[in-house]
């Protein structure tokens, strides 16, 4: 008979310690185009609507005084980031801060500096972002999901072989993560121009952003797996965009995925660093912190329904 001095002195199962993943996947506009801090007057506009130039504003210097530490940019110790940097392949990784973007050094951000924010302030747990992004790859061929008819797309595997690699890795780089086993939480999908200048992908799309996250959750064995789609709002081509709205609102997916619009998010070329570049939103950094901030809070209501 088991006594009372037996059941406190048995040693108890503890549930492993765990930390939350999320895979953000898309072309160009993942890699990350803001501009933080370049201000040449002939490249780059002469600064205006780079990060640093927001700060004027004192209503804005308000709404981003999370992203500064002093004088500097803020990095988060509870959440990192590990991305293989386009097709050179070079490895960021590090605690969440400006400069994880396609270019190196630390001129650049994407929307994964204000979703990490979002859900970095939601969980007690560190938090672990990938990226895997591609400048000028499409669903339709680069990114083509296993059950779409024909060859499944190179990016496509790829995205998922460094998911994997992520995550070995980074349990191994971060030591807050070492102890701790990965929980996919996530995935975040913003991609569209290659689709959206291609009549035939566009006509497809839809059907390939519902092939996309169905695959994705079986491989990575998340059947429920919530999404986050972003429209490509900075494209004028409103069936385009009436196309990614109904690949990721389907009746099937009701509930866990949500579909973010974006359109309100563009800036005046004017306004911005990069004037000839309306594919990359200007390299305006008010509009990739609004479109991160977009990103992480369809999330988290995603996850507080969950």
């Amino acid at each position: 008979m088991l006594t009372l001095l037996t059941l406190l002195c048995a040693p108890t199962l503890q549930e492993p310690q765990t930390f939350p993943v999320f895979l953000l996947a898309g072309q160009s506009n993942m890699e990350g185009q803001a501009v933080v801090d370049l201000d040449h007057e002939q490249h780059y506009n002469g600064g205006r609507g780079n990060l640093q130039s927001l700060y004027k504003d004192p209503k804005l210097a308000e709404r981003l005084a999370h992203l500064k530490d002093g004088e500097g940019w803020r990095s988060r110790d509870d959440v990192f980031v590990w991305y293989r940097a386009g097709q050179r392949e070079e490895l960021l990784a590090g605690p969440l801060s400006v400069g994880y973007a396609v270019y190196g050094g630390t001129h650049h951000f994407g929307p994964e500096l204000e979703f990490g924010h979002q859900v970095g302030d939601l969980f007690d747990e560190p938090v672990l972002l990938i990226k895997t992004a591609w400048g000028g790859k499409s669903l339709q061929r680069d990114f083509r999901p296993p059950s779409a008819v024909g060859d499944t797309g190179p990016y496509y595997e790829r995205m998922l072989r460094e998911y994997s690699e992520a995550l070995a890795d980074a349990r191994e780089r971060f030591p807050l993560l070492a102890d701790r086993e990965p929980v996919l939480k996530g995935f975040v999908w913003f991609q569209g121009w290659n689709d959206m200048v291609d009549d035939e992908a566009s006509e497809a799309y839809a059907d390939n952003l519902a092939h996309l996250i169905r695959d994705v959750r079986r491989d990575l064995a998340a059947p429920q797996l919530p999404v986050v789609v972003g429209e490509t709002g900075n494209a004028a081509k409103e069936s385009f965009r009436a196309a990614q709205r109904a690949g990721a609102t389907r009746e099937e997916f009701k509930g866990t995925v949500t579909f973010v619009p974006t359109t309100s998010f563009l800036r005046k070329a004017e306004d911005s660093p990069n004037t000839t570049h309306g594919h990359h939103w200007y390299g305006n950094a008010m509009s990739y912190f609004l479109i991160g901030e977009a990103f992480g809070k369809a999330m988290r209501a995603l996850l507080e329904e969950d």
